[in-house]
Formats: C-alpha cells, structure tokens, sequence
C-alpha cells in the first residue's frame, strides 16, 4: 500500500515511546532479566548521550539548510551532508541508539525482542512515506543517494 497523502502517520517519537513503554510492561509483567553488570548500565548511558548527540546534530544540519525535521512536511532540499552522509535516516538511527540505551537500562530483554518489531515498524509507516516523497521531488538526485548511502548505517 502506498503512502498517499490523507494517509496518517504516527509521529516517529510517539511511535518509540510506545515500544519503550510496552517493552517496559512487558518487563513489569513476564520479567526476562538479562544478568545485571555495571557494564550494561554505562553502556546504556553511552548509547542514549550518542543518540542525543546525532539527533541535534541531524537536527542543526537541517535548520541550516532550512528544511523541515517534520516528518509530515515538505523538504525543502536533499541534505547529503553531515550525519546524512552516512545515513539516510540519522534521526531515526539517534531514536534507535536511544532505546537502545534505555533497552540496557531497563535490563531487560524484552527491549531487544522488541527491536525487530520497531525497526519494521518504522520502516512501513514512516520511512517508506518519506522515501516515496524524496522521490518524487528530488527523483534522480535522491535515487543517487539511495544508491550511495544506506537507510540506517
């Protein structure tokens, strides 16, 4: 199915934090501990400190090329720069290493059982959207891209 305009597409925070709190429910409800080590918890902070920075990074690349960080906007140019050139999707790769961390944090597996889930998730209701609407208005240059740099890494 195509991502057609009148089409509703659940902002990609929202959509994170729904996978966080039912991976945090799921822990609550059917726990599946993984072995507590200080380790894990350093780890989970490093991973939310690299997300945040990567994602106003993004965030700042955007703003001086004057183009929209909303995913229901028109982009106003096709940014290969900065964090863009290593990924097509750096904010939604920051949002990843986020919970990530918060998966570490929680100490939990379900975080991680869950992953797959939300990596699909976004790839089919907003990712796609966004990649059928880059080509439509950058066509061959955004297709170049494509062809150039990766979706996530």
């Amino acid at each position: 199915m195509s991502a057609g305009p009148s089409r509703v597409i659940l902002p990609p925070p929202l959509i994170y934090l729904a996978f966080v709190a039912g991976a945090w429910a799921l822990t609550q409800w059917v726990p599946l501990d993984l072995p507590e080590h200080e380790f894990m918890r350093y780890t989970g902070w490093v991973s939310i400190t690299v997300g945040i920075v990567l994602m106003l990074w993004a965030a700042l690349v955007m703003y001086r090329h004057r183009t929209t960080i909303n995913p229901y906007g028109k982009p106003s140019s096709l940014l290969q720069t900065g964090p863009f050139g290593f990924s097509r999707n750096p904010i939604y790769l920051a949002d990843t290493l986020i919970y990530c961390g918060i998966g570490l944090l929680l100490g939990s597996l379900w975080p991680w059982l869950l992953l797959p889930l939300l990596i699909a998730c976004m790839q089919r209701t907003v990712i796609i959207h966004e990649e059928h609407l880059l080509t439509r208005l950058f066509g061959d240059d955004y297709r170049t891209y494509r062809r150039r740099v990766r979706r996530w890494l």
